[in-house]
């Protein structure tokens, strides 16, 4: 899913989120000639029935409101707030890239992708009445409410973007036809400072629907894809879902200037293939939605990361060992006056111990690991 428009997104230059990475990414991916290898196609924007599927309707006007005079945004809804800045054109912007997640949810469940990848989508923290973290409409949410409306039946979210995914918890909470799943740094640590372990889901069936791994604060990649090992392929196993949608937030990353975890380029696309093989194994006929999110390293590792999400997807994989072309090196120092990086990769060979084998109870990964699993697993009726 794909529009050059959805570069509109823009905070102003003093904002981490620039929208730069979203065009650095998409000229990585021609670059790799991976446009070649997938329909490279631009959805509408979400009209405000959709947006009404998840957000009041009061909090749309406010959007266009503030879209259409900046200075008068209502900070009651989030908005001209340091986090979330009005700006001119922001809800057709915003509007936009959720309907880029729609069109991609659509297409999947009418049978005319198998996959379908939006990065710039996975604004996660948009709750139905307020922007929150960067985030003004839910695209993730309106994904799986449209999945939920045209049909489905059971759809598993997993988010491993560096911060917890609340706004997707928040709109599923009582409804059990959605298992959300979110690794995040640990809330006492970053930001929304939600995600504990405790958080389960709603009373009655939706209780055990909400999922979440608190990691500690410096995690690398072995502890990372321990957890994500530990948790995530025993609960699609058993859940089941019709339709796998992942978020994909690059700032898990130790370059990452806005969190605190330690992986590499090189576990987080362990983890896309990983969320590839697990859509193929669990969810019906393979359907797999792939987001964005979150990642404000927007020249050294964005662009990387979310080219491998296109190829995995694609089944197109970029060798992590290539040398990135330099006619993209040559764009990037014309765009951002910055060298961009030679190689898809950190050089690292991601391994991880598996949940299986034991756990260490003084490991603080390993407590983190097994406060999740007793939260949740009894409520699905697995073992701790």
């Amino acid at each position: 899913m794909w529009d050059e428009a959805v570069t509109a997104y823009d905070f102003g230059d003093s904002h981490p989120m620039d929208p730069v990475r979203l065009a650095l990414t998409m000229e990585l991916v021609r670059a790799y000639e991976l446009d070649r290898a997938v329909d490279v196609v631009a959805a509408k924007p979400a009209g405000d029935s959709t947006l009404r599927l998840v957000h009041r309707e009061d909090y749309v006007a406010a959007v266009r409101a503030a879209s259409a005079l900046p200075r008068s945004a209502d900070q009651a809804y989030g908005l001209g707030t340091m986090d979330d800045p009005a700006f001119a054109g922001m809800h057709e912007a915003a509007a936009l890239i959720a309907g880029q997640s729609v069109g991609a949810a659509e297409a999947v469940w009418r049978g005319q992708a198998a996959h379908a990848v939006n990065f710039a989508g996975g604004l996660h923290h948009a709750m139905p009445g307020s922007a929150a973290g960067f985030c003004i409409y839910n695209d993730a949410s309106l994904a799986i409410a449209r999945l939920l409306e045209l049909g489905a039946e059971r759809v598993a979210y997993l988010d491993v973007d560096v911060h917890h995914g609340d706004g997707v918890q928040a709109a599923f909470w009582d409804d059990p036809r959605v298992l959300t799943v979110s690794l995040h740094e640990h809330p006492r640590t970053l930001f929304p400072g939600t995600g504990w372990p405790e958080e389960t889901g709603g009373a009655g069936p939706a209780e055990g629907g909400a999922v979440n791994v608190a990691l500690p604060a410096g995690t690398g990649d072995e502890g990372w894809l321990r957890a994500f090992h530990a948790v995530v392929p025993e609960l699609l196993a058993d859940f089941r879902p019709q339709v796998l949608v992942t978020q994909h937030g690059a700032d898990t990353h130790f370059e990452d200037p806005l969190a605190h975890l330690a992986v590499s380029l090189d576990a987080q696309r362990s983890v896309q293939e990983a969320c590839h093989a697990l859509a193929h194994e669990y969810a019906e006929e393979g359907r797999w939605i792939a987001l964005g999110g979150g990642g404000y390293a927007v020249v050294d590792v964005v662009p990387r990361s979310w080219t491998h999400l296109v190829g995995i997807a694609a089944h197109r994989p970029v060798d992590p060992e290539s040398m990135i072309p330099e006619t993209w090196r040559d764009l990037v120092y014309a765009r951002t006056r910055q060298p961009g990086p030679r190689r898809m990769t950190d050089g690292r060979t991601p391994r991880w111990r598996d949940w299986g084998a034991g756990y260490d109870p003084a490991d603080r990964l390993d407590q983190a690991v097994l406060a999740t699993r007793r939260a949740v697993f009894p409520l699905r009726g697995l073992l701790a």
